[in-house]
This record gives structure tokens, sequence and C-alpha cells, in this order.
């Protein structure tokens, strides 16, 4: 059964005000009001001066379990919200793979789900591993993108992006974080520039709530589970607005979803799981045993849902 070994993330330092990042790509005040008063944004994590090499970077540093372990990792993935983040021929990816001895693991990207491609990335990964039958093993999947254009940094009166990155270990076995389903919705109605067309757009935030929470009912279901079982909800940090709405059809408790990243990283593309999960194993939240909901929506528009034990 797929298992997340370990988890790190990489916050950079230089922290901007939604306004700041506002005047710069032109928001309206009324947008801005928007996202502060209605969506809680408040302040996001960037790195204006690193590449998307850096920002993977610090978040493989992170990791001391891969130390020592180079040699027992078979695949690396990126997983990426954008399908283009850095001009030909430049491939972060390969340089990574250099850097920290991984020449001899398959490298790729897993994209075409924007910012639901971690829980992908993930899912993949264990497959791989489960068809390659060596216990020992391992994947690592990246994430975490550059802000680097307009359409990389705001989603349509939903979000702010940030330049946060993660890292995770996956094993095709383990004692804990292990995944016990994973759901996917797809809606490929909503593929389209939701700015350019507010007819879309109306239509994406209308089907957004009923769809997401489909896909995590039908993650419980796999896992045979209910959401009373559940200690604890990982969503994206797209923002807060949403998460209020979805937990109060669902009846689950707002103080039992992780919305900490909301307000003081944002919303960084494919790494917001590995972001709230690291937040709720090092506050104490998760105990062993917990059974634990991570929630992901991309543009396009894919809905998923995992569902772990911790």
């Amino acid at each position: 059964m797929t298992a997340l070994e370990a988890v790190a993330v990489h916050l950079p330092p230089r922290i901007e005000s939604i306004e700041d990042v506002g005047a710069r790509i032109g928001l309206t005040p009324r947008q801005l009001r928007l996202f502060r008063r209605f969506h809680g944004l408040d302040r996001v994590r960037l790195d204006p001066d690193g590449t998307l090499l850096d920002l993977l970077d610090a978040a493989v540093r992170g990791l001391p379990e891969l130390r020592g372990n180079e040699h027992r990792v078979r695949y690396l993935l990126h997983a990426r919200s954008m399908p283009v983040a850095v001009p030909y021929p430049l491939n972060p990816l390969h340089q990574l793979q250099e850097r920290f001895g991984l020449t001899h693991a398959n490298a790729f990207t897993v994209t075409q789900q924007a910012c639901a491609a971690s829980l992908s990335a993930v899912d993949l990964a264990g497959r791989l591993l489960a068809d390659d039958a060596d216990p020992s093993a391992l994947a690592l999947v990246v994430a975490g993108e550059k802000t680097f254009t307009r359409d990389a940094q705001v989603v349509p009166d939903t979000s702010i992006f940030a330049e946060a990155s993660a890292a995770c270990l996956v094993s095709p076995g383990g004692a804990r974080d292990r995944v016990l389903s994973y759901a996917v919705r797809q809606r490929p109605e909503f593929d389209g520039r939701l700015a350019e067309d507010p007819e879309l757009l109306a239509r994406y935030q209308r089907e957004y709530q009923p769809t997401m929470i489909e896909a995590l009912e039908a993650a419980l279901d796999q896992a045979g589970l209910d959401l009373s079982e559940i200690a604890l909800l990982l969503p994206h940090n797209v923002n807060q607005a949403s998460w209020r709405m979805i937990c109060r059809q669902l009846g689950y408790p707002l103080d039992r979803v992780v919305l900490d990243n909301v307000p003081s990283v944002g919303h960084s593309f494919a790494a917001d799981a590995f972001i709230n999960l690291r937040t709720a194993v090092t506050g104490g939240a998760l105990r062993p045993g917990d059974h634990y909901l991570i929630a992901a929506a991309g543009i396009g528009a894919t809905f998923s849902a995992m569902v772990l034990r911790h």
C-alpha cells in the first residue's frame, strides 16, 4: 500500500501583502477587497530572485531521509500546475537529478491536472513502485512553481499564487501515512481562460462546490469510511470562503480543516497538499492511526481527494 515516507517544505523568506502583489499585476480595489474580506487572503510567500531549480532544490534539501537513500529512488516526479514552467531548453528536473545523485531515476513531470497534480503524482508513484515489486524502492515527488506570468499569479476572483515548494518521499508500503483511496472527478467543459470568459467563470464557480464534495465523498466511499471518522481535512490553499461553504454543506467542523496557510503562505500551486500535511504533523494535529482527507482542485477542471491513515 502506497505510503508517504517523509515530507519537507520550503517557505521563501520574502512575504508580500496581497495589496503589493495586486499593485504589480493590476488588480482593482474591488478585487483586493474580495480577496481579503471574503476569501481570507493576506500575504504570500515569494522568491523573486530565485529560479524554479532553486525553489525545488530547497525543498529536497529539507529531506534528511533522502540522504544515504538516493540509490533507492526509482522515480522523480514534478507535480506541476502549469504546462510550461521554464523556457526551452531549460530542464530544472534533470538539473535536480544531477545535484542530488538521482541520475539513475526515471524523471518526468505530471501535469494537465493543474493544482490537483500532486495527488495524481502520489497515486502514479505508488502504482509504479507496486509494479516494480521492490519493497525498498522509493519515488520522490516535488511540487512548487514560479509566478512567472500573470496567469501564474492570480486565479480570477478566487486566489493569488505563492512560491512555496515541497518534496515528498513515496514508498510502496509503510506503517504511517498510508494511502487508502484516491478519487478524481474531471470536468473538461471548464477548460478555458476564465479571466476572459465571465460566463465560463460563473458556471465554474457554481459547479465548484458540488463537484469538490462529490470527489470527497467518492474517496471516503473507496476507503470504507464515514466523514465522521476523518480527524482532519487538508484543503488546497485557494481561499477560506470555499471551504466554509463546503464544510457547511457537509456538516464537517471548520476547526478540523487546516486553513492556517491560506492567509500566511498563499496558494502554492500543487504543493499545498504537502505544505498543509507538514503543518498538521508539526503542530501535533494528527495522532498515529488518525484518518485524514486531502483535497485539491485544478482549473481545467480536475477535482481530487485522497484518504490516508497517519
